[in-house]
């Protein structure tokens, strides 16, 4: 049996991953950057309840350039999670499945991400 010209398997330069097979593997990691994004929401608590030097010591790393992407970086993962929850709790109610209604709601969920993100980065 000869294979000649064709690759034994998908491979990530012929293969397009679909945008819901994307949005799937980005919910797992959000969900995982926002369970790693709690040690910094319990030092923001613990140094907001030792006193104020500790309490400095964390707005000092948190106005800094690293600490704003870091939370920046945490409030897209909490809004991305937040959205495409919201989505697959639809799904779980038989709704969206069209491939046409799933695609166009994913994009809704990233254009509502960064929409949401930036709203909260105004506003804070």
């Amino acid at each position: 049996m000869s294979n000649s010209g064709r690759p034994l398997s998908p491979h990530l330069s012929i293969y397009r991953w679909p945008i819901t097979m994307t949005l799937s593997i980005l919910h797992r990691i959000s969900g995982v950057a926002l369970s790693v994004g709690l040690v910094v929401f319990a030092w923001w608590l613990l140094a907001a309840s030792t006193g104020g030097a500790a309490f400095a010591q964390f707005a000092g790393v948190a106005s800094s350039l690293p600490g704003q992407v870091v939370l920046i970086a945490f409030s897209a993962a909490f809004f991305f999670h937040l959205a495409n929850g919201i989505r697959h709790l639809v799904w779980d109610f038989g709704y969206g499945f069209e491939l046409a209604t799933a695609n166009a709601s994913a994009w809704f969920v990233l254009v509502l991400t960064v929409v949401l993100t930036a709203a909260f980065w105004v506003v804070v």
